[in-house]
Protein backbone atom coordinates (compact mmCIF):
# COMPACT_ATOMS: atom_id res chain seq x y z
CA UNK A 1 0.00 0.00 0.00
CA UNK A 2 0.73 3.60 -0.66
CA UNK A 3 -0.34 6.02 2.13
CA UNK A 4 -0.73 9.79 0.93
CA UNK A 5 -1.56 12.63 3.41
CA UNK A 6 -1.80 16.23 3.04
CA UNK A 7 0.98 18.87 3.60
CA UNK A 8 0.50 21.65 7.14
CA UNK A 9 0.39 25.57 7.39
CA UNK A 10 2.95 25.19 10.04
CA UNK A 11 6.44 24.30 8.84
CA UNK A 12 9.77 24.37 10.61
CA UNK A 13 12.62 23.77 8.61
CA UNK A 14 15.01 24.47 12.32
CA UNK A 15 15.53 20.92 14.13
CA UNK A 16 17.07 17.58 13.51
CA UNK A 17 17.45 16.70 10.19
CA UNK A 18 19.13 13.59 8.30
CA UNK A 19 21.64 13.33 5.92
CA UNK A 20 20.23 11.19 3.57
CA UNK A 21 17.82 13.47 1.07
CA UNK A 22 15.79 13.52 -2.39
CA UNK A 23 14.72 16.60 -4.46
CA UNK A 24 11.07 16.94 -5.47
CA UNK A 25 10.10 15.99 -8.77
CA UNK A 26 8.22 18.88 -9.76
CA UNK A 27 11.10 21.21 -9.85
CA UNK A 28 10.35 22.98 -12.76
CA UNK A 29 6.20 23.44 -11.81
CA UNK A 30 7.37 24.77 -8.72
CA UNK A 31 9.40 27.26 -10.18
CA UNK A 32 6.50 28.70 -12.37
CA UNK A 33 4.23 28.62 -9.25
CA UNK A 34 7.02 30.81 -7.56
CA UNK A 35 7.46 33.02 -10.27
CA UNK A 36 4.02 33.51 -10.35
CA UNK A 37 3.56 34.63 -7.02
CA UNK A 38 6.32 36.79 -6.70
CA UNK A 39 4.33 38.83 -8.69
CA UNK A 40 2.11 39.75 -6.01
CA UNK A 41 2.69 42.57 -3.24
CA UNK A 42 2.12 41.77 0.14
CA UNK A 43 -1.83 43.03 -0.41
CA UNK A 44 -2.32 40.98 -3.63
CA UNK A 45 -0.70 38.07 -1.81
CA UNK A 46 -3.05 39.06 1.15
CA UNK A 47 -6.23 39.32 -1.00
CA UNK A 48 -5.68 35.88 -3.27
CA UNK A 49 -4.85 33.82 0.16
CA UNK A 50 -7.66 35.39 2.46
CA UNK A 51 -5.03 35.97 4.93
CA UNK A 52 -4.36 38.58 7.55
CA UNK A 53 -1.86 41.59 7.20
CA UNK A 54 1.32 39.80 9.70
CA UNK A 55 0.72 36.34 7.52
CA UNK A 56 0.63 37.95 4.35
CA UNK A 57 3.95 39.75 5.12
CA UNK A 58 5.51 36.66 6.22
CA UNK A 59 4.50 34.74 2.96
CA UNK A 60 5.30 37.39 0.90
CA UNK A 61 8.75 37.49 2.44
CA UNK A 62 9.08 33.15 1.62
CA UNK A 63 8.47 33.53 -1.72
CA UNK A 64 10.89 36.44 -2.80
CA UNK A 65 13.87 34.49 -0.71
CA UNK A 66 12.54 31.63 -2.33
CA UNK A 67 15.78 29.66 -3.69
CA UNK A 68 16.01 27.49 -7.14
CA UNK A 69 18.72 25.67 -5.31
CA UNK A 70 17.74 23.60 -1.82
CA UNK A 71 20.25 23.35 0.67
CA UNK A 72 20.37 22.28 4.11
CA UNK A 73 20.40 26.20 4.96
CA UNK A 74 17.00 26.90 3.73
CA UNK A 75 15.14 23.62 3.30
CA UNK A 76 14.85 20.59 5.07
CA UNK A 77 12.81 17.13 4.48
CA UNK A 78 9.16 17.16 3.94
CA UNK A 79 8.45 14.75 6.75
CA UNK A 80 10.69 16.85 9.40
CA UNK A 81 9.58 19.96 8.05
CA UNK A 82 5.42 19.68 8.27
CA UNK A 83 4.41 20.41 11.68
CA UNK A 84 0.57 20.17 11.62
CA UNK A 85 -2.02 18.00 13.62
CA UNK A 86 -1.41 15.49 11.04
CA UNK A 87 2.44 15.28 11.90
CA UNK A 88 2.20 15.47 15.62
CA UNK A 89 1.29 11.43 15.03
CA UNK A 90 3.86 10.66 13.14
CA UNK A 91 7.42 10.86 15.27
CA UNK A 92 9.74 11.21 12.54
CA UNK A 93 12.23 13.56 14.88
CA UNK A 94 12.60 9.78 16.62
CA UNK A 95 12.69 7.59 13.36
CA UNK A 96 15.53 5.40 12.78
CA UNK A 97 17.70 5.15 9.19
CA UNK A 98 15.41 2.17 8.43
CA UNK A 99 12.19 3.97 9.26
CA UNK A 100 13.17 6.81 7.34
CA UNK A 101 14.22 4.46 3.98
CA UNK A 102 10.88 2.55 5.00
CA UNK A 103 8.16 5.72 5.01
CA UNK A 104 10.15 6.94 2.01
CA UNK A 105 9.02 4.11 0.02
CA UNK A 106 5.20 3.92 1.59
CA UNK A 107 4.02 7.63 2.12
CA UNK A 108 3.66 10.73 -0.34
CA UNK A 109 2.08 14.39 0.72
CA UNK A 110 0.00 16.11 -1.71
CA UNK A 111 1.16 19.65 -1.92
CA UNK A 112 -0.42 23.12 -3.90
CA UNK A 113 3.52 24.17 -4.45
CA UNK A 114 5.55 20.98 -4.98
CA UNK A 115 2.45 18.43 -6.49
CA UNK A 116 3.51 15.36 -4.76
CA UNK A 117 6.35 14.61 -2.14
CA UNK A 118 8.15 11.91 -1.05
CA UNK A 119 9.20 12.30 2.43
CA UNK A 120 12.98 13.25 2.40
CA UNK A 121 12.49 15.43 0.02
CA UNK A 122 13.97 18.74 0.43
CA UNK A 123 11.30 21.76 0.52
CA UNK A 124 11.71 25.38 1.61
CA UNK A 125 8.79 27.12 3.85
CA UNK A 126 5.78 28.09 1.79
CA UNK A 127 2.05 28.75 1.94
CA UNK A 128 -0.42 27.71 -1.21
CA UNK A 129 -3.35 25.65 -0.15
CA UNK A 130 -4.37 23.42 -3.38
CA UNK A 131 -7.85 25.22 -3.05
CA UNK A 132 -5.83 28.85 -3.83
CA UNK A 133 -7.17 30.41 -7.20
CA UNK A 134 -4.26 31.36 -8.85
CA UNK A 135 -3.95 31.69 -12.34
CA UNK A 136 -1.03 30.46 -14.04
CA UNK A 137 0.04 29.38 -17.45
CA UNK A 138 -3.75 29.56 -18.71
CA UNK A 139 -5.18 27.34 -15.37
CA UNK A 140 -7.44 29.20 -13.56
CA UNK A 141 -6.45 27.26 -10.32
CA UNK A 142 -4.14 24.94 -8.68
CA UNK A 143 -6.25 22.15 -9.26
CA UNK A 144 -5.97 23.04 -13.59
CA UNK A 145 -2.75 23.60 -13.19
CA UNK A 146 -1.46 20.76 -11.72
CA UNK A 147 -4.27 18.38 -13.86
CA UNK A 148 -3.47 15.06 -13.98
CA UNK A 149 0.21 15.01 -13.31
CA UNK A 150 0.55 13.96 -9.54
CA UNK A 151 -2.13 11.22 -10.86
CA UNK A 152 0.21 10.54 -13.57
CA UNK A 153 2.96 10.30 -11.07
CA UNK A 154 1.05 8.08 -8.30
CA UNK A 155 0.65 6.10 -11.02
CA UNK A 156 4.08 5.91 -11.25
CA UNK A 157 5.17 4.85 -7.50
CA UNK A 158 2.77 2.80 -7.01
CA UNK A 159 3.52 0.45 -10.63
CA UNK A 160 7.36 -0.24 -9.34
CA UNK A 161 6.89 -1.58 -5.92
CA UNK A 162 4.07 -4.06 -4.27
CA UNK A 163 1.81 -1.15 -3.63
CA UNK A 164 -1.47 -2.89 -4.17
CA UNK A 165 -3.48 0.02 -3.03
CA UNK A 166 -3.78 3.96 -2.41
CA UNK A 167 -4.51 4.65 0.80
CA UNK A 168 -6.10 8.27 1.00
CA UNK A 169 -5.69 9.74 4.16
CA UNK A 170 -5.85 13.23 2.88
CA UNK A 171 -8.25 16.05 3.31
CA UNK A 172 -10.97 15.95 0.67
CA UNK A 173 -9.62 19.94 -0.50
CA UNK A 174 -6.30 17.64 -1.66
CA UNK A 175 -7.68 14.41 -2.95
CA UNK A 176 -9.54 16.86 -5.12
CA UNK A 177 -5.80 17.04 -6.93
CA UNK A 178 -5.96 13.20 -7.51
CA UNK A 179 -7.77 11.80 -10.61
CA UNK A 180 -9.25 8.42 -9.28
CA UNK A 181 -10.53 7.25 -12.33
CA UNK A 182 -7.26 7.22 -14.15
CA UNK A 183 -5.68 5.37 -11.09
CA UNK A 184 -4.34 1.91 -12.25
CA UNK A 185 -4.43 0.91 -8.58
CA UNK A 186 -8.06 1.06 -6.16
CA UNK A 187 -8.01 3.75 -3.41
CA UNK A 188 -8.83 2.54 0.10
CA UNK A 189 -10.34 5.57 1.91
CA UNK A 190 -10.06 5.92 5.34
CA UNK A 191 -12.96 7.59 7.48
CA UNK A 192 -12.64 8.86 10.94
CA UNK A 193 -15.59 9.29 13.03
CA UNK A 194 -16.31 10.11 16.92
CA UNK A 195 -19.65 9.52 18.13
CA UNK A 196 -21.68 12.02 19.66
CA UNK A 197 -25.17 11.87 20.83
CA UNK A 198 -25.27 7.99 19.19
CA UNK A 199 -24.25 9.59 15.83
CA UNK A 200 -20.76 9.29 14.16
CA UNK A 201 -19.62 13.03 13.60
CA UNK A 202 -16.17 13.56 11.66
CA UNK A 203 -14.64 16.51 13.89
CA UNK A 204 -11.25 17.59 12.05
CA UNK A 205 -8.62 17.88 14.76
CA UNK A 206 -9.16 14.15 15.93
CA UNK A 207 -9.42 12.94 12.15
CA UNK A 208 -6.22 14.99 11.73
CA UNK A 209 -4.25 13.64 14.51
CA UNK A 210 -5.45 10.10 13.72
CA UNK A 211 -4.51 10.42 10.51
CA UNK A 212 -0.67 11.03 11.34
CA UNK A 213 -0.99 7.69 14.01
CA UNK A 214 -1.69 5.61 11.43
CA UNK A 215 0.69 6.66 9.20
CA UNK A 216 3.21 6.17 12.43
CA UNK A 217 1.12 2.76 13.06
CA UNK A 218 2.12 1.57 9.38
CA UNK A 219 5.97 2.37 9.92
CA UNK A 220 6.10 1.00 13.37
CA UNK A 221 4.54 -2.33 12.06
CA UNK A 222 6.20 -2.14 8.16
CA UNK A 223 2.77 -2.95 7.16
CA UNK A 224 2.22 -3.56 3.18
CA UNK A 225 -0.61 -5.06 3.26
CA UNK A 226 -3.97 -3.13 3.98
CA UNK A 227 -5.92 -5.41 5.89
CA UNK A 228 -3.41 -4.87 8.69
CA UNK A 229 -4.59 -1.46 9.15
CA UNK A 230 -7.66 -2.82 10.88
CA UNK A 231 -5.67 -3.34 13.80
CA UNK A 232 -5.08 0.50 14.16
CA UNK A 233 -6.40 1.73 17.70
CA UNK A 234 -4.49 4.94 17.91
CA UNK A 235 -5.89 7.59 19.65
CA UNK A 236 -8.93 5.56 20.93
CA UNK A 237 -10.13 4.42 16.98
CA UNK A 238 -11.35 1.34 16.12
CA UNK A 239 -12.10 -0.18 12.83
CA UNK A 240 -15.83 -0.22 12.30
CA UNK A 241 -16.98 -3.30 10.20
CA UNK A 242 -20.55 -2.65 10.47
CA UNK A 243 -19.98 0.80 8.91
CA UNK A 244 -16.92 -0.02 6.24
CA UNK A 245 -17.29 -1.29 3.01
CA UNK A 246 -15.03 -2.42 0.59
CA UNK A 247 -12.96 0.71 -0.44
CA UNK A 248 -14.08 2.76 2.43
CA UNK A 249 -12.98 1.76 5.90
CA UNK A 250 -14.71 3.17 9.18
CA UNK A 251 -12.54 3.90 12.13
CA UNK A 252 -14.43 5.17 15.57
CA UNK A 253 -14.10 6.67 19.01
CA UNK A 254 -16.62 5.89 20.85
Amino acid sequence: MLLLISPSKTQSIVGPSVEKYTLPDFLPEVTTLVKQLQVFDRNGLAHLMNMSEKLSDLTWTKFKTFSKSFTSENARQAILTFQGDVYSGIKSEQFSIDDFEFVQSRLRIISGLYGLLKPLDLIQPYRLEMKTKLKTDGAANLYEFWGNKITELLNHELEKTVNSYLVNLASQEYFKAVNPAFLKKPVLDIVFKVKKNNQYKTIGIYAKRARGLMVNFVIENRLVDVQGLKEFEGGGFRYNKKLSGELQWFFCKE
